[in-house]
């Protein structure tokens, strides 16, 4: 199949061109026309918050967006917002704002329902805002507009800062710094890898094509599902690094196939059917990898899985169809130009530290495991938590909403609770005064350690459904308002309602918050193991020896853990947090690990595929185990680097932005691959080879008659030579060693 893919795309280079560049052009132009969307809702069915939702949307039905503030602030040396030419400017601009489009109605700290709106000293406020449009549906122009209208407020010296899906939308910061650093220090290594800027062009050039196709395609997907902005960013990292790596590996081939003199076609066509297959095989494990996200069961994980696939799967189709047509087209250019042998002379490069492990294998594996094991001590005291607006950059309008409502109204109202009780009969007289159910509830949570403010109950127009707003004493990236959530519901709500028949939910962002990271806890152990048991299925089938997938699924854990290590080290503990311009320690939310977990086994095996390639040929030609693993790690050495450098720059560009998940991700995963790449298959996977010797390739009778035979490297032209031990280990010459 593969074979007759990249015959069909060498004989017709111009058009398979042209097509690629026209679903580029419709890609752009959907999204031009569309639009983009994301959105921060966390819908979590099953839970407790999720209960709470749904029971008060159904018995108090308001706006789409539900109420979102607009700040309003006075220094303490101007006059108070309660002053009548102040009050005449909100006012106006109250009035104003609720004539911009998608707006149906504004309520002011000056109406009755508003009256909690006014901090005490009479120098902060809000408006609350509602919309006819959900939060992923708000726009950078509706903001505008409202702030346009508040003008009367911003004329008489009133700061006006909105918040909430308001200032998120705006606060959608742009990732093209980063990806033009990406690809600027991409370059920088692509010309080292291969001497030539021109085929150091086409693997940047296949990767911004991917991204440019799969970046509109996943902003429409946000029009029929709730796609975090986040997940935008995490697609673009990926998809950019995997889309430049896939491309390096088949050009690597086609410039070894062209320096044997095979002619332009028939090199693009091997190089689809052996480097791309090989691709094609680490795609699919990427692909494989996240899907166990759906045994999570949290629709949020669905979308950060969904993103970065969207842009694997784009980066397989330029690699499996666009790279053969470019390469004829420009096959001339990229052949290399023949150089002097390395054969004679001392061992260079990779084919050095092979050598050096070769000679010391359990040092090395001794000392590989101890560095590993040093970075991954601080993710034993790894917690689960959750991000809020203080995480943002200081300056950004969610940042200073969420600061001045915090300085005002105390920090808990940034993440107010609902707490919902659906009564077995309606209500008895006025719920606040007559009815014990609602009175012993309100003491109760008015009584509760952690709770700072408890509103008025609000009675449905059924009699039967009560809703408290109930403001936790604490922000709510705070544990202790986690806490809080967990002790309303097993002890304070329970006890006060004992015998009463009254069901009661508790809800809120800090409660989703909470309850998502409850079902991450819960649901890990599967979905680690799914993907365990893929990553090693899908490597038994390619090398047909038990003993390499355990190792490898071993060997990836190791890093794995090291990586959340440094992002513990970091984030959760603050260590250099202000040198990735950070303000200090930010809670750790628990998709971050579960996504960083699935995304790094699926890449992974691209270095795991390429060096057990090298190494088992190796091994069929010589069978001699020693032999084959130096000759593997010195053969693929130098592009396994070069290909993990350009993902640890990509990775590391998005350090720039000013989202900690996104710079989470960063540094997560850069980490990763630099040790996956050095430590892991430069010193552990070849060290546990030497090692085990012939046991490496083990393969019980039983197992081999029921394994199908798969060639994931072979173009179909390779030199069949039978396994015989080899006299002396002789050294091979590598490009680049």
């Amino acid at each position: 199949m593969f074979t007759g893919v990249g015959r069909w795309c060498a004989r017709r280079p111009k058009r398979v061109v042209a097509a690629w560049l026209l679903m580029l052009a419709a890609a752009l132009a959907a999204v031009g026309v569309f639009g983009r969307v994301t959105s921060e809702a966390v819908t979590l069915p099953g839970s407790d918050n999720q209960a709470a939702r749904d029971i008060a949307d159904r018995a108090f039905p308001g706006s789409a967006s539900g109420k979102q503030p607009v700040m309003l602030h006075t220094p303490a040396t101007a006059a108070p917002l309660t002053a009548a030419d102040s009050m005449a400017a909100v006012r106006s601009a109250a009035t104003a704002v609720a004539a911009v489009p998608h707006v149906v109605a504004v309520t002011t700290p000056y109406d009755p329902a508003g009256a909690t709106a006014m901090s005490a000293d009479g120098h902060t406020a809000y408006l609350a805002v509602e919309l006819d449009v959900s939060g992923r549906d708000v726009t950078p122009e509706t903001t505008s507009a409202v702030l346009a209208a508040a003008a009367p407020a911003s004329a008489a010296g009133i700061e006006v800062t909105p918040g909430g899906f308001l200032a998120a939308a705006v606060d959608k910061g742009s990732t093209g710094r980063s990806e033009a650093l990406g690809l600027g220090a991409a370059l920088v290594v692509l010309v080292f890898t291969f001497g030539s800027v021109a085929a150091a062009g086409l693997p940047l050039l296949a990767g911004i094509i991917g991204l440019g196709i799969a970046l509109p395609v996943l902003g429409l997907v946000g029009h029929l599902m709730d796609v975090p902005d986040a997940a935008e960013t995490i697609a673009a990292m990926i998809g950019l690094g995997v889309g430049i790596d896939y491309t390096l590996f088949g050009l690597t081939r086609f410039r070894e196939l062209r320096a044997k003199g095979v002619d332009i076609e028939d090199a693009a066509v091997r190089t689809t059917a052996g480097s791309g297959k090989s691709v094609a095989f680490a795609g699919s494990a990427v692909m494989a990898a996240l899907a166990g996200l759906a045994l999570g069961g949290v629709p949020l994980l669905y979308a950060l899985a969904i993103a970065p696939a969207i842009a694997v799967v784009t980066a397989l189709g330029v690699n499996l169809t666009l790279l053969p047509a470019a390469l004829v087209l420009l096959g001339r250019r990229l052949t290399p130009v023949p150089t002097a042998s390395l054969q004679a002379g001392r061992p260079r490069g990779w084919e050095r530290i092979a050598l050096l492990v070769a000679a010391k294998p359990w040092a090395m594996l001794l000392s590989g495991l101890a560095l590993l094991g040093l970075l991954a001590a601080p993710a034993l005291n790894l917690h689960l938590g959750q991000l809020d607006a203080a995480s943002k950059p200081a300056g950004s309008m969610s940042r200073t909403a969420y600061d001045r409502m915090a300085a005002a109204f105390g920090p808990g109202a940034n993440g107010v609770l609902q707490v919902v009780d659906a009564l077995p009969t309606p209500v008895r007289g006025d719920a606040e005064s007559a009815d014990p159910r609602i009175t012993g509830v309100s003491a109760a949570l008015r009584g509760a350690e952690g709770v700072a403010v408890v509103s008025p109950p609000v009675t449905a127009a059924d009699g039967r459904t009560v809703q408290w707003q109930v403001t936790p004493a604490t922000a709510p990236s705070d544990p202790d308002t986690a806490a809080l959530v967990r002790r309303l519901r097993s002890e304070v709500l329970p006890a006060a309602t004992a015998g009463s028949g009254q069901v009661l939910h508790v809800g809120g962002a800090p409660a989703a918050q909470a309850d998502l990271n409850t079902r991450i806890a819960q649901r890990m152990p599967l979905v680690v193991g799914f993907v365990l048991t893929v990553a090693g299925l899908l490597l038994l089938l390619a090398f047909r020896s038990p003993v390499v997938a355990v190792k490898a699924a071993v060997m990836n854990l190791v890093s794995v853990a090291a990586a959340y290590g440094v992002l513990t080290a970091v984030f959760q503990d603050g260590r250099g947090a202000r040198l990735i311009g950070l303000e200090g320690a930010v809670a750790i939310p628990g998709y971050v690990p579960l996504l960083m977990f699935a995304v790094l086994f699926g890449l992974s095996m691209d270095y795991e595929v390429f060096l057990l390639s090298a190494v088992r040929e190796a091994y069929l030609k010589s069978g001699d185990n020693r032999r084959a693993v130096v000759e593997g790690l010195a053969g693929t050495g130098r592009i396994i680097s070069s290909a993990a450098m350009i993902m640890v720059t990509v990775f590391l560009s998005y350090l720039l932005s000013g989202d900690p998940v996104v710079k989470m991700f960063g540094i997560g995963l850069a980490t990763a691959v630099a040790l996956d790449a050095t430590v892991v298959r430069g010193l552990l996977v070849p060290a546990t080879m030497l090692l085990l010797g012939s046991g490496n390739w083990w393969l019980p009778g039983w197992l081999d008659r029921l394994l199908p035979h798969v060639d994931i490297e072979g173009d179909g032209h390779e030199e069949h030579v039978a396994a015989e031990p080899a006299a002396a280990p002789a050294r091979v010459a590598v490009e680049g060693r």
